[in-house]
């Protein structure tokens, strides 16, 4: 797990420079265009452990795809994650002042700018998927951008945040609740994967066994975060925890503590055993041991 931790933070380093680099900078005079870029770039890098970006590298990296190429794509999987993040900490949806220890965008800037900025990044990472850094093929920047519209639209991220915001009037049950899950969280983890295998030209046999597995770490990953939810009180810096867990859609809610973490620990068996597809290598070793990562979680 030692190998993991120094993987995860070579990967957030690289990361956080290529977004740095990328990401709009202030030019004397335009005063919009400057608060919308010192925006983007306070909610793109406030910190985050970049774990979808890193998905998506240790996918790339089994079919030995360039780090520079899988880099551009990590870095746009990762500008679609800020600007969900902006959005969900606006009023009209989950009403956050706070994330990762510091105000919200739309506290720290206004609510208008956020959603700007928010609209920004999304529009920025497509801008840098069908950048010819990205990959020398159209074809594959091509089939990029469908697998992230794919991931994030109306049968995606939003359509499951759609739901989400649905389920405060209605109860779910269990299978309601697992097609909001891998919406929501899990389709933004299977276009990590996906973009991996893309960039590779990975077989279908290959493609599927990497959406097998994102779509279970997707489900624990929102588990987990539904388990410290109902069990830590506080965050690290000692402010209260927002306690969600007990919202109609969610696996604690319906199962308990106890079953929750069962369906949790089965869920990620399930995600490693795909995996077995790659017989034993760097990253699939570094993919499954996330995965326990995720289970175990205590943050």
């Amino acid at each position: 797990m030692s190998d993991l931790k120094q993987e995860l933070a070579r990967v957030e380093r690289l990361v956080n420079e290529k977004m740095d680099a990328l990401l709009p900078i202030e030019i004397e005079g335009r005063v919009g265009e400057n608060r919308l870029a010192r925006a983007m770039r306070y909610s793109a890098l406030s910190g985050g452990k970049r774990i979808r970006p890193f998905i998506l590298l240790q996918s790339a990296n089994l079919f030995g795809v360039s780090e520079s190429c899988s880099l551009m794509a990590a870095a746009a999987i990762e500008f679609v994650h800020c600007f969900s993040l902006i959005h969900d900490d606006l009023p009209a949806l989950d009403d956050d002042d706070e994330r990762r220890g510091q105000p919200s965008l739309h506290k720290k800037f206004d609510e208008a700018t956020a959603i700007l900025a928010g609209d920004a990044l999304l529009a920025f990472a497509f801008e840098v998927l069908s950048h010819d850094t990205t990959h020398v093929d159209a074809s594959i920047r091509l089939e990029l951008v469908a697998s992230f519209s794919k991931a994030i639209g109306a049968n995606g991220m939003v359509g499951g945040q759609m739901i989400d915001i649905l389920s405060e009037e209605r109860d779910l049950n269990i299978e309601q609740i697992t097609r909001l899950q891998r919406l929501k969280t899990g389709q933004l983890f299977q276009a990590s994967c996906e973009a991996g295998a893309i960039l590779g030209r990975a077989t279908k046999n290959a493609r599927n066994a990497l959406r097998g597995y994102a779509n279970n770490l997707g489900l624990v990953f929102q588990i987990t975060d539904d388990l410290l939810d109902a069990t830590i009180e506080r965050n690290e810096d000692g402010t209260p925890r927002k306690n969600k867990s007990e919202e109609k859609g969610t696996y604690v809610a319906v199962l308990g503590v106890e079953k929750a973490k069962q369906q949790a620990t089965i869920l990620t068996a399930q995600a490693k055993e795909y995996l077995n597809v790659f017989g034993r290598c760097q990253s699939g070793d570094m993919l499954c041991d996330l995965a326990d990562m995720v289970l175990n979680r205590t943050k």
